[in-house]
């Protein structure tokens, strides 16, 4: 399995924009139009990007890489991660999330940090399966993970 994350441009906006979660996961997560639509006003910051597998879109995720930020333990945040609801339990999670904190590590951040709401259980089992710990923080009423790089 070859897991590719590419930037959003012209030619991939439209399929990225097509994937989309169950109506019980849009609870936790906005839309990719909707984050797309966060990025054009954070363009300093935001890092939107397909994720491939084998070639074709499965899934979107958006970074924050705030250099300006004064904390250093607050600069590096996984802002979106989703897989599309049809491709769910393939091993697309597991195999994207492993490339994004590789993306992390090769563009220097020292850890990832990332909320969520603490029913969303099964999202939290795979962040807690690739060390994301809760770090006692809440963040606009979502639980804050970390993982040290």
């Amino acid at each position: 399995m070859t897991v590719q994350l590419r930037k959003i441009d012209d030619s991939n906006i439209e399929d990225c924009i097509a994937l989309t979660v169950s109506e019980e996961q849009s609870q936790y997560i906005a839309s990719n139009k909707d984050s797309l639509n966060d990025a054009s006003y954070a363009t300093d910051v935001a890092r939107p990007f397909a994720v491939y597998v084998d070639g074709k879109p499965v899934g979107f995720t958006m970074f924050a890489f705030d250099a300006d930020c004064e904390d250093p333990n607050d600069r590096y945040w996984l802002w979106r991660f989703m897989i599309d609801k049809n491709l769910q339990g393939r091993g697309y999670g597991s195999a994207a999330l492993k490339a994004i904190i590789e993306y992390f590590k090769e563009n220097g951040a020292t850890n990832i940090k990332l909320s969520t709401k603490e029913s969303n259980l099964k999202t939290l089992h795979l962040y807690h399966k690739f060390g994301f710990k809760e770090n006692g923080e809440i963040n606009d009423g979502e639980i804050v993970l970390q993982l040290d790089l």
